[in-house]
């Protein structure tokens, strides 16, 4: 990994770099309704709005078009929480009880097997949410105060979905972490506190501690979408990584990373494996890269700072814009 590219600055380096020529592209969302009151104004005005259609909310005004439509859907910048028909779940210390038939439980573990939002509180001290739905259907799993342990798996898995969004309620905080090991439970390595097989979403304007001392924070063997939010993420292993591409809007990063803090890599297909950030607040410390993609690394925005053996690394970086502080002890861009 480390002489397969031109490496632009020696080692041992500690670099400060401020671009400010192109306008940032903030994708900026907030949900300032209460998370349990009815949006039916909303939910009629969105009916015939569908995932892909182009953002145009003025709170977002910096971000283009063109970067809305390539990298982030609608429904990814939103944080939108529809509480007509949603399911309310609650975790109770070894148990769990909730207002659907569209869940099954067993023990302390929950699976979600129907499309809809789900809506969970309370407290999990040893179990885990799986979402088991159809490839065509979307799942909206809002953290509204949680806190999910699983000793010996995932705190939140998704073995099928079409795509999953895990939004952070507002003004709540929320906790997910690992005990120390993976048990698997079906033909799937998960290694990851959050582990997707699908595409998955993280938005909404609250608080993630993610934690894990065996494992990965944030993982999916497709695509990974942060739009928002403040994310505090301690694990042994990388921070957030992607199959395919981790595209970020906004947000605030705190990662402390055994490995690499960003990662996209997919080692199936050479043209995937890309990181898009428009913007958000990134405050790295990682044993390995601080930001690593396989293709295209493109940074239109944001404040960075980054404390690696590697600062930056892909076969191609685009830096239109942003504050990016870097310590590195090999090389600061790779």
């Amino acid at each position: 990994m480390k002489n397969k590219y031109f490496k632009l600055i020696p080692a041992i380096v500690a670099v400060s770099l401020t671009f400010t020529a192109c306008a940032t592209a903030s994708g900026t969302s907030q949900n300032s309704d209460s998370i349990i009151s009815s949006q039916t104004e909303e939910t009629e005005s969105s009916s015939n709005t569908t995932e892909e259609d182009t953002a145009t909310d003025t709170s977002k005004e910096s971000q283009s078009q063109s970067e809305t439509t390539e990298y982030f859907s609608a429904r990814d910048l939103s944080g939108e929480i529809d509480t007509t028909n949603a399911v309310e779940i609650t975790l109770n210390g070894d148990s769990i009880s909730a207002s659907s038939d569209g869940v099954s439980i067993s023990g302390s573990n929950l699976t979600i097997t129907k499309e809809g939002t789900y809506i969970i509180s309370g407290t999990l001290e040893n179990g885990s949410i799986i979402i088991d739905a159809t490839n065509e259907e979307k799942v909206q799993l809002v953290l509204n105060g949680v806190s999910i342990n699983s000793d010996t798996f995932a705190a939140i898995y998704v073995a099928q979905a079409d795509k999953v969004f895990i939004t952070l309620a507002e003004g709540t905080s929320n906790t997910l972490t690992n005990g120390g090991s993976f048990i698997q439970i079906d033909d799937n390595n998960v290694d990851a506190v959050i582990f997707s097989k699908d595409d998955i979403t993280l938005n909404g304007i609250g608080s993630l501690k993610i934690e894990s001392s065996a494992g990965h924070g944030i993982v999916s063997k497709d695509d990974v979408v942060i739009a928002n939010g403040t994310y505090d993420i301690n694990v042994s292993q990388t921070a957030i990584k992607a199959n395919d591409n981790l595209n970020i809007a906004d947000g605030t990063f705190n990662i402390s990373g055994g490995s690499d803090g960003l990662h996209s890599e997919n080692n199936d297909d050479e043209t995937l494996g890309a990181i898009y950030i428009a913007g958000g607040t990134f405050n790295i410390t990682a044993y390995d890269d601080g930001i690593h993609a396989t293709t295209i690394l493109k940074i239109d925005g944001g404040a960075f700072d980054i404390s690696t053996a590697e600062g930056l690394e892909a076969t191609y970086i685009v830096i239109n814009d942003g504050n990016i502080s870097i310590s590195a002890s090999d090389d600061g861009i790779n």
